[in-house]
This record gives structure tokens, C-alpha cells and sequence, in this order.
């Protein structure tokens, strides 16, 4: 290649790239160009949007008097003209008979009925409010349209009436007729405090709150939905144990929700009642949902077990109950007839139990790890069967309570319907692990618990004297475990002579046929050691799933435990260590040292073996293992596990 042809080459590159680089430009000028126009013409027709103001047709107008007969309230005084009036957050509109008076809610103004009806605004009026009063006022009146007799109860006061005993207090608000907040009266709440975690900050247990919880009925027909979480209802306090929560819809229909609290229950009725519903509910709705949501919030300082044991449990007709995952994100339609449903955290339980059952549900539990003072979001869709013909179409158990096995336990004998109906099974809501350790627990520890705590008011005591009565069952069998070991003792001269006669891996047999034969000719065993060991492994592990459960443990204070339910903590480390957290358990680390010392004692005491010289270290990690576990676990699980060694 020569010189002129490598220079015309260079030359025409030149002009190549310097083509591109015009046409990208061009490019980019042309792509600004377009989206400038299109931003112009996007605000010039927001504007002429803006001056375009939609009014109130004649139609409509004329139609507002008939609306205002069909739902309004109707003066009571007889001798005067009738009137009706019709009140919402948006309009308060007043028909006489003649004409129809009011005020419009615009943006930041009020405007009468007449000027919005009639599109009679002043110049200085602004476009914004033209259009709000317009569109509150046509709102308002789809409004009276779609709920007909209900739509004046979709404004109001939001008030609330107390039920309370002296275990619970209800809190029942106008807006929804619902249970807006529940008080337990005799537990408190054990959370740490914000700006300093070692204080603890103690109120009596909300097990449910206005920001964290809602529920309403819904009723749906072909043409219309009701949905009572819309409107406001009217208290009336029949007693000291009952409020009805009425809807007065006129000519002789109303739709109420009745909640009646017995003394020393945690148990209230909810009761739909209703009459002449059939004139406004077409006898071919057939069902109601029940829709149900609830956030989850802490109440106690370790945030492990308290997360662990929360969740959304239900229970088929026929069946026992289950739980929907009780970690992570889930999702779940439950297409069989359901007996309850129950919002749980680790010790206290919200829990719907229909008369009748649910026929089906639609559930989901979400994770709120990163939402501080909750721990899930939990909510349920449940269907029921209704009629609006029926004086009491559905009732509802609720049982706002403590998870404590005795009570649960006595809720199926006062809850079934009748004595053919299936157990409730509420005391599965309290998890006392798989079937042979819930048998212990609920058989054994559970009973020897309750009739201690019956006369013995220090529950620290009470777990020593359970540890004692434990041991005293086993002891027969730890007898014998004991005179094998003295033997143990006795023949390890004659052992450490076999093994000095026998070394070497090459005698490894005739070495242990000598030693089996020895200890065969004593009556001794070599695994005399584990045989307490294996018999208390069973109880060991149902603790393990007791004492985190114990309700009776919470708050309850022995030595230096606070609170025998939680860790008890004696310092808070400025760091967290993994698998071990942030702070030292002085029973979980008693309970360590203990076991190192009482492994060295038993190892001493034990003849020394060739064949398997790593299990000496295997028994020095372990109580170091349980170091890590244990420490984050209740004060109560540790020091059981500390005097049962």
C-alpha cells in the first residue's frame, strides 16, 4: 500500500466519522425538538383541561329530591312540613318538600348547593374548587344511590364505648362498629427501651389497636356492596355486659352488630342483627365475607422467640389445626369449612370462632423484619353463610386472651354449640413440640405445674421442685446407672492392664472381647453413664418447648431474673457476636460451667480408652455449644437445664 492510497483511506475515514458525529447530533436535536413539543402540548391541554369545568346536568339536579325522600333523615315532628336531610364529610343538603338547600365542600371553600347545582360560581372562583364541588357533589350522590338506606351512616362522629371485666377491656368505635382496641388488665408489656435497651418499659398488653387492626362484614349483590368498615354506626348500651352498634335504616330495617362480655371471660360475642333487611338485601345473597387484618406488634425484649412463634393459625372442621407459615412471605386459599382462625404471637392470641363455620378463606402473613415494634402483617378473607331474612344470621366467638393451656383448654367446653361438636383444639396454638414431647408436656409438666403454682407463688421454686420431682421418678434407674459406674471405678486397674497387655491397633479386637468379657464377669456396663442420660433426653427436649411457651413465666422475677420467660441478662455487649447476639445470660453460662465440670468429673471417673480419643474433646464442646444456643432462650429453660445436671 502505498503512500496517497494509506492518506485517501485516512481522508475518507475522516469524513465517515465526521458524517456520524452530524447525523447523531441531528439526531439528538431532533429527539429534543419532539420531546419538547410533546411536553408543550401535554401542558396546553392540562390547561385547556383545566378550563373545561364539568357541571351538574338537569337530570341530575332533578333527580336529587327523589334521592333525598328515599335516603335522607326525616324530621320526627309530624305537625311540620317534612323534611329530609343528608349528610356527608362533602355535602350537608336539607330538602323541605320544595327545594333542596346546602353547602358543597370544594378545595379549601364552601360553596352552596344552588351555586353548584345550577354552575353558578363567581369569576374569582378558582378552577380547582369548581371541579372538587362538582365531583363531591356527584360522589355524594352515587353515593346515596349505591347504599340507598345506609348511605347517611357513611358520615359521622367517630366515638367509641367501653365494655370492660376485669380481665378485658373493649374499646368499640362508631366508625366500622368494630373493636377498636383491646386491653388486657392483669399482663404488661416487657420492650426495651428506645434509648436505652438495658431499661425496660412496661403498659398493660393492647392485644389489638385502632392503627394496627380492622375488621367489617361485607355484603355483595349483583348491583351493589356494603361494606360496614364505610359507615358510622350508633351505640347503644343495653347493659353493663352488652352494646349494640345499630345501623336505624328507616321503614322498619336495621342492621346492628352485638357485642355482649361476660364477666371474667377473655371470650365476647359479636352478633349480626338485623330486621326487615329484605327490602334493601335481596334474599339471593347467600353469603357475607368476614374480612379480617391485623399488624402484629411486639411485646416482649427478645424480638427471636416472639417473631418464631407468631402467626396465622386456622383449623378445618374435622381436622387439627395448622399454621401458614410461620417464616417468610405466604399466601394461601383455604377451600374447606373452617371452625377458627387466630392471629397469634408467642403469648397472647386473637381468635374468631363462628357459631356456625367459616366455609372458606383466603389468608396471607407477611414478614415486617424491617418495620421497628411490629413482627408480621397478617390478614384473612373468610366467607360465611347469611341470609337477610334471619334475625341473627351470624355470630362470632372472639377470644382476645392470654395463651395459657388451663384457659384454652377450658374454652372447649364453654364455646362448642353443642356436646357433638368437634374439639376446638385451641391449646394447639401453644407449641409444645412433636407428639411424644407433647404428650410429656401436657400429661406430666403442664399438670405437676398447675397444681404447684396453685400454693406456691415464686415460680423459681416451683421449677426446683419440679427438677426434684423429675429426678425422683428417674431415680430407680439412676440408682442402678450409679452402682454400675462404682464398678466402672473398680475395674479400671484391670482394664488399663488389658489395654497395656493388648496395645496396638492390630489387637484392637482381642483388646475389646477382653474388656466386654471383664465387665460381663462384674455386672458392669460401659454405657451405664448414658442410661440417665437417654431416659431424661425426652424430657429435656418437651422443656425445650415449654418454657418459652409458659405464659405463668413471664414477668416473674427469682434471683436476678427479671423475667424468667426472657434471657436474663447481665451485661449488653457493644458488638453482636454471630449465633451468641449481643448480650451474657448468667444461667446460660452457669449452666455451661457446670456442665464442663460435671463432663471432667465423669470423665475422670471413667476408664480411658485408646480407641476413641477424640470423644473426650465431643464432650467438651458440647456445653460449649449449648453456650451459643441456650443464651438468647428463657432465663427459666436455663436454669431448669442448670439444676437438672
Amino acid at each position: 500500500m502505498d503512500k496517497n492510497t494509506l492518506l485517501g483511506m485516512i481522508l475518507m475515514g475522516m469524513v465517515l466519522f465526521g458524517f456520524m458525529m452530524f447525523t447523531e447530533g441531528n439526531k439528538q436535536n431532533r429527539d429534543a425538538l419532539v420531546e419538547e413539543t410533546a411536553q408543550t402540548q401535554a401542558e396546553k391541554a392540562e390547561k385547556e383541561q383545566s378550563l373545561r369545568i364539568d357541571t351538574i346536568t338537569a337530570a341530575e339536579a332533578a333527580a336529587v329530591p327523589a334521592i333525598m325522600r328515599q335516603i335522607g333523615t326525616e324530621r320526627a315532628d309530624s305537625l311540620a312540613p317534612a323534611e329530609y336531610r343528608y349528610r356527608t364529610d362533602k355535602v350537608n343538603l336539607l330538602y323541605d318538600g320544595t327545594a333542596v338547600t346546602g353547602t358543597v365542600q370544594a378545595v379549601d371553600t364552601v360553596l352552596t348547593y344552588a351555586a353548584v347545582a345550577g354552575a353558578q360560581f363567581g369569576d374569582d372562583l378558582s378552577p380547582a374548587n369548581r371541579r372538587a364541588a362538582i365531583e363531591n357533589l356527584r360522589s355524594a350522590l352515587a353515593d346515596a344511590d349505591r347504599y340507598r338506606g345506609f348511605a347517611r351512616y357513611l358520615s359521622g362522629e367517630d366515638r367509641t364505648v367501653t365494655l370492660k371485666n376485669d380481665l378485658l377491656e373493649l374499646e368499640i368505635a362508631s366508625k366500622g362498629g368494630r373493636i377498636s382496641r383491646a386491653t388486657l388488665q392483669k399482663y404488661f408489656t416487657y420492650l426495651p427501651n428506645k434509648q436505652n435497651e438495658k431499661q425496660i418499659d412496661t403498659a398493660k398488653v393492647e392485644i389489638c389497636r385502632p392503627e394496627d387492626a380492622s375488621y367489617s362484614f361485607v355484603l355483595t349483590s349483583a348491583t351493589n356492596r356494603f361494606d360496614t368498615a364505610d359507615f358510622y354506626f350508633t351505640p347503644e348500651q343495653v347493659n353493663d355486659s352488652t352494646v349494640v352498634m345499630k345501623l336505624d335504616l328507616g321503614d322498619g330495617a336495621s342492621w346492628a352488630l352485638r357485642y355482649t362480655l361476660a364477666p371474667d371471660s377473655y371470650v365476647v360475642r359479636m352478633e349480626v342483627v338485623q330486621s326487615g333487611m329484605q327490602k334493601i338485601i335481596p334474599p339471593s345473597v347467600a353469603t357475607a365475607d368476614f374480612v379480617w387484618a391485623q399488624k402484629l406488634a411486639r411485646n416482649e425484649r427478645g424480638r427471636t422467640f416472639e417473631e418464631r412463634n407468631s402467626g396465622l393459625f386456622y383449623k378445618f372442621l374435622g381436622d387439627s389445626p395448622d399454621d401458614l407459615a410461620m417464616q417468610g412471605d405466604k399466601q394461601k386459599s383455604l377451600d374447606q369449612r373452617l371452625k377458627w382462625i387466630a392471629f397469634k404471637n408467642q403469648f397472647f392470641s386473637t381468635v374468631m370462632i363462628p357459631r356456625t363455620s367459616f366455609t372458606s378463606a383466603e389468608v396471607a402473613t407477611v414478614d415486617l423484619r424491617e418495620t421497628p415494634g411490629y413482627l408480621k402483617d397478617l390478614s384473612a378473607k373468610a366467607t360465611m353463610d347469611y341470609t337477610s331474612t334471619q334475625e341473627v344470621p351470624v355470630a362470632i366467638d372472639i377470644f382476645m386472651g392470654p395463651n395459657l393451656y388451663p384457659l384454652l383448654s377450658g374454652l372447649d367446653s364453654q364455646l362448642k354449640a353443642s356436646k357433638d361438636d368437634p374439639s376446638l383444639e385451641l391449646t394447639r396454638l401453644i407449641p409444645l413440640g412433636w407428639t411424644l414431647f407433647r404428650w410429656i408436656n401436657t400429661l406430666i409438666i403442664i399438670p405437676v405445674f398447675t397444681f404447684l403454682s396453685g400454693f406456691i407463688s415464686n415460680y423459681g421454686i416451683i421449677i426446683l421442685l419440679l427438677t426434684i420431682f423429675i429426678k425422683v421418678i428417674l431415680f430407680p434407674l439412676t440408682y442402678k446407672s450409679l452402682v454400675s459406674q462404682a464398678k466402672m471405678r473398680l475395674l479400671a486397674p484391670e482394664i488399663k492392664e488389658i489395654n497395656e497387655k493388648y496395645p496396638g491397633q492390630e489387637n484392637a479386637m482381642t483388646r475389646n472381647q477382653k474388656t466386654m468379657a471383664l465387665y460381663s464377669r462384674a455386672g458392669a456396663s460401659p454405657f451405664s453413664g448414658c442410661v440417665p442420660m437417654l431416659l431424661q433426653m425426652p424430657i429435656l427436649i418437651a422443656m425445650f418447648w415449654f418454657f418459652p411457651s409458659c405464659i405463668e413465666l413471664r414477668g416473674e422475677s427469682f434471683l436476678w431474673a427479671k423475667n424468667l420467660a426472657a434471657p436474663d441478662v447481665i451485661f449488653t455487649l457493644p458488638f453482636t457476636i454471630p449465633w451468641f447476639g449481643n448480650h451474657v445470660s448468667l444461667f446460660c453460662l452457669l449452666m455451661t460451667v457446670t456442665n464442663i465440670i460435671y463432663t471432667r468429673i465423669n470423665m475422670q471417673n471413667q476408664p480411658s480408652s485408646s480407641s476413641m480419643p477424640g470423644m473426650k474433646w465431643m464432650m467438651y464442646l458440647m456445653p460449649v455449644m449449648f453456650l451459643f444456643i441456650f443464651n438468647d432462650y428463657a432465663a427459666g429453660l436455663s436454669y431448669y437445664y442448670f439444676l437438672s445436671l
